[in-house]
């Protein structure tokens, strides 16, 4: 997983994800990830392959990543 992320974090992350290349996958990552209890919003930059995540109480990179895995798309460690 991401060494220079937290564990948990609160507020905003960043993740980098691999396979996202339209509006079907910003779609797919973001209602994915926005089901995480805690996250308040999600952002997807297809250009960068990005996903900024903020959240309001600690959410555990490690769902972020299972979400991610869930859209089909793949969390760079």
């Amino acid at each position: 997983m991401l060494s220079g992320t937290p564990r948990a974090f609160i507020g905003s992350t960043t993740f980098q994800v691999t396979g996202m290349t339209c509006a079907h996958c910003q779609r797919a990552v973001t209602e994915e990830i926005s089901r995480i209890d805690g996250v308040e919003s999600v952002t997807v930059d297809l250009p960068s392959g990005t996903v900024t995540v903020t959240a309001a109480r600690p959410v555990d990179r490690a769902d972020i990543a299972q979400a991610i895995d869930e859209a089909g798309y793949t969390l760079v460690p």
